[in-house]
């Protein structure tokens, strides 16, 4: 699952291998905090540090609009939003990159446990971010 094309390889690499333990072990059909309960089980054997459900504040043009839940943040790093759909659509995939530029980060896993197997996408947000670099 290691792909030297993107920022965080190894950990994204690890982050999948985790969620196709759980996947294979419990296959679809379970609600979204199903899997994220067993993700976190795998995550944590696995080592890697992160957070659940961990609130961050969304602003807008300086301005604190709301707050949202991302599903996972690992090792402060890589943020993980979870689906339990039967397919990834476009929106799903929109939500992840707005939170990337919304948090500021740069790589992201969108997975869904939802179909026969498992889905995965690795987002990153780095043309964006130099762009705001530049800009500052």
């Amino acid at each position: 699952m290691i792909n030297n094309n993107y920022k965080y390889s190894e950990l994204t690499g690890k982050i999948i291998g985790c969620a196709m333990k759980v996947h294979s072990t419990l296959g679809n059909g379970f609600q979204e905090v199903i899997y994220q309960r067993c993700l976190a089980i795998e995550m944590k054997r696995q080592g890697l540090g992160f957070a659940r459900e961990l609130e961050m504040t969304l602003h807008y043009e300086g301005i604190k609009v709301g707050t949202r839940r991302v599903d996972f943040l690992v090792e402060g790093k890589v943020m993980v939003e979870l689906k339990a759909v039967k397919g990834l659509e476009d929106t799903h995939l929109a939500q992840v990159l707005n939170y990337l530029e919304a948090y500021k980060l740069e790589t992201g896993l969108l997975i869904n446990f939802g179909s026969r197997s498992l889905e995965f996408k690795r987002v990153s947000n780095e043309q964006k971010l130099a762009k705001q670099n530049i800009k500052k």
